[in-house]
């Protein structure tokens, strides 16, 4: 047996070999449509691939039933944009706790810390991007200038740092670093309300 999202499929079990069969077919169908799968149980426990097509290596014969489970694309994104609110609130402890750590002198403390930093900063503006260009947003003044003003201070905290001048990081973070990241959280709410008004269209 075979459900898609509470509901049993048309499809038996019998005409495949194995678990990657089966969902490769779902895939194809039209049942999940602009929707994401969130869980896949096999026989009424959870199953997330450890190594790729490992759906290949469970049999058919092994095989009882098939749960699918999924949301709607424009669901998902909109809590995606809920985990954007947390890691900004992330990004801004860290940049306070960096700060902190460069003012007391503790510099590889406070080196390691600002690699995190700038690694958890890359990723949140890639999000954010693919967030935007999955759902062709529109380009609002407050984001333009939110995505200037965070490359030109990741530029010159880069340069900041090359030199060496801790303090001077310090204070980019503290007096910079942290009004943009309070800005992100207005520019994230206005992307998750035009997400979710792309998606009822």
């Amino acid at each position: 047996m075979i459900v898609i999202d509470g509901r049993q499929a048309d499809i038996k079990l019998e005409n495949f070999a194995n678990l990657e069969e089966i969902l490769v077919k779902v895939m194809e169908g039209s049942y999940l449509e602009n929707r994401v799968v969130t869980d896949v149980l096999v026989n009424d426990e959870a199953f997330s691939e450890i190594y790729p097509h490992q759906a290949e290596d469970i049999e058919q014969r092994d095989i009882r039933s098939v749960e699918i489970r999924s949301m709607p694309v424009g669901e998902m994104a909109v809590n995606i944009t809920r985990e954007l609110y947390k890691v900004v609130q992330v990004m801004t402890d860290g940049a306070r706790q960096v700060a902190g750590l460069f003012r007391q002198a503790d510099d590889a403390e406070a080196l390691d810390m600002f690699q995190d930093l700038l690694e958890v900063t890359r990723d949140f503006m890639g999000m954010i991007g693919v967030l935007r260009n999955e759902f062709s947003l529109r380009t609002t003044k407050d984001f333009s200038d939110n995505v200037e003003r965070f490359s030109d201070q990741l530029g010159e905290m880069t340069e900041v740092l090359e030199n060496e001048d801790w303090i001077l990081l310090a204070d980019l973070l503290e007096y910079e670093f942290l009004p943009a990241c309070e800005n992100w959280k207005k520019v994230i709410q206005a992307l998750r309300e035009d997400i979710r008004q792309a998606s009822k269209g």
